[in-house]
């Protein structure tokens, strides 16, 4: 007797797609209009802890110069180009790295916004206290592993099981109605950022194929007289409850598939054909469907590796940020197409930062970090939060190397995120428990 093996590989091409639909639920297709109050937070993952240093450089003569005696062998400007001036409306220069040159545009359009020094903590701390470990500090701070859950989760430990974006749509459920689509969608696999204790979520991966294979015949009526069988045996009642959930699951999936190679899910705006680019093309194309899914209010998750630039950061870095940069300026132009760029808000996330003080011609584990924020509603052209003073040992640096001590939390950050998504005041200490460590928790950043 011949014996068929099924390959882990082949067992996650025929049945993932169904299995990571698993929560999907029943795809609300009778809604015919857009949703009148529909937002998006799209979270981008750095994966690996961005250099925020060699992001955004401050250009007043003094920082600068001790930017670029610390930096040294990493200090920009570099062979990659010169960096792209930006100007606060205070008149304080600062230059972002030659790799975000697709958005830098939108900073003299007011879309695009810095938020410095910013990372994990429980309260605000400052070095004396972080170097007499008077007050609680995050867990193992400098691990990867442990840092990428604190920052998706929003809790200074690896505690949580839920992540913050996913506990601000639990609060606010009920703004999606009837609707059953997903509100929470991870792009590049599970993410915990994504998962909650009440909101349903799906894990996709761009371009992935939830069909049905087999169905290529001719004629044309073998080929629809197959798929009426396969329709057949998913609507039929088995009265198995196991066989049952997964035909669910199946038609579900099906169901999907449909709307995302459709042409209600086609965008024009072109994107590149990079990871990043990929992820945000498929984010853009869920997001199309609004009006067929009834859904108002939608979180998403993508990410991006190689951030850990202990070597040759120069041209990687680089090359890294252009991939994220062309990603987000065609994901900007393609809300934009679908009119909808200021109900859609883009945002970066990663590890931690990166130490000031280089290791050859890379970087080490850091802590704080700058990040940015890109949509129709930020009130853009403007660095938020507290830029840290440039100094080895000085009073930002929790050591002697530059890795610096964050002057703004993420409870802070996300909770304006969160707010401007509709989590009302009252609320957010239920999606970030140490909010209320921090004298304020909306940052202004968002209109």
């Amino acid at each position: 007797m011949t014996q068929h093996r099924i390959t882990r590989r082949q067992l996650i091409g025929g049945l993932g797609g169904t299995a990571l639909l698993a929560r999907l639920g029943r795809i609300n297709a009778l809604a015919q209009n857009a949703p009148p109050d529909y937002k998006a937070l799209v979270c981008i993952f750095l994966s690996g802890g961005n250099d925020g240093h060699n992001t955004l450089v401050p250009l007043t003569q003094s920082e600068f110069n001790a930017y670029s005696t610390i930096r040294g062998s990493v200090a920009l400007p570099d062979n990659n180009g010169p960096l792209l001036s930006v100007v606060t409306p205070e008149g304080v220069p600062y230059g972002l790295n030659p790799g975000l040159a697709a958005i830098h545009p939108l900073w003299a359009q007011g879309r695009l916004a810095m938020l410095a020094n910013t990372g994990m903590l429980v309260q605000p701390v400052s070095r004396q206290q972080f170097l007499a470990n008077t007050v609680p500090v995050p867990t193992n701070l400098f691990s990867h592993s442990d840092q990428i859950q604190q920052m998706q989760s929003g809790v200074p430990s690896t505690s949580a099981a839920t992540g913050w974006a996913a506990r601000a749509l639990d609060v606010i459920q009920s703004m999606n109605g009837a609707s059953t689509f997903p509100a929470s969608v991870s792009i590049n696999g599970p993410a915990l950022f994504c998962t909650g204790s009440v909101v349903q979520s799906a894990s996709l991966l761009p371009g992935f194929n939830l069909d049905v294979n087999g169905l290529q015949l001719w004629p044309q009526s073998a080929a629809d007289a197959r798929k009426l069988g396969i329709q057949q045996v998913l609507e039929f009642d088995s009265g198995l409850a196991l066989v049952q959930s997964a035909n669910k699951m199946r038609k579900d999936a099906l169901s999907l598939n449909a709307m995302l190679t459709g042409s209600s899910a086609t965008i024009s705006t072109p994107f590149p054909g990079t990871s990043i680019g990929n992820q945000l093309l498929q984010v853009a194309k869920i997001i199309k469907l609004r009006g067929s899914t009834g859904i108002n209010r939608q979180v998403f998750f993508c990410s991006l590796g190689g951030f850990d630039t202990h070597g040759s950061q120069s041209w990687e870095h680089w090359n890294l940020l252009r991939q994220v940069s062309e990603a987000m300026a065609a994901f900007y132009n393609a809300t934009s197409e679908m009119g909808v760029p200021e109900r859609v808000t883009s945002f970066t996330l990663s590890d931690f930062g990166r130490t000031l003080q280089p290791s050859g011609v890379g970087t080490d584990h850091g802590w704080g970090n700058h990040h940015w924020i890109m949509g129709g509603a930020v009130q853009g052209g403007q660095v938020y939060g507290t830029f840290p003073t440039l100094a080895l040992g000085g009073p930002d640096d929790s050591g002697t190397r530059g890795a610096m001590i964050p002057t703004t939390s993420i409870d802070q950050y996300g909770a304006t995120l969160a707010s401007w998504f509709g989590v009302p005041a009252n609320q957010l200490p239920s999606v970030f428990p140490n909010i209320g460590n921090f004298a304020t928790a909306n940052l202004g950043f968002l209109g």
